[in-house]
């Protein structure tokens, strides 16, 4: 992986603490909007960590493919990736 792994790490580590936090509010059977107010943010910060990976798949691997001339398989996974994210 060639993303900045100390932004993802950061991300994940964040999405992990809302999530316990979450986990938390409804046990406590707190207020349905606010927890979903919170499971929206926290899938803003996975969004965020996927983005900084995916950018990074596109700076580097793809490139090289590209460079390469074998990026066939790259812009293969690249759509299937697109097709996942825009559903």
């Amino acid at each position: 992986m060639k993303a900045d792994k100390t932004k993802v790490n950061r991300l994940l580590k964040t999405a992990r603490g809302q999530l316990d936090g979450i986990l938390k509010m409804v046990e406590e059977d707190r207020y349905c909007i606010d927890i979903s107010n919170q499971l929206m943010a926290t899938q803003a910060i996975l969004h965020s960590a996927n983005k900084e990976i995916i950018h990074a798949h596109l700076q580097h691997c793809v490139l090289d493919a590209l460079q390469e001339g074998n990026a066939d398989e790259k812009m293969e996974e690249i759509m299937a990736i697109i097709d996942k994210i825009s559903k």
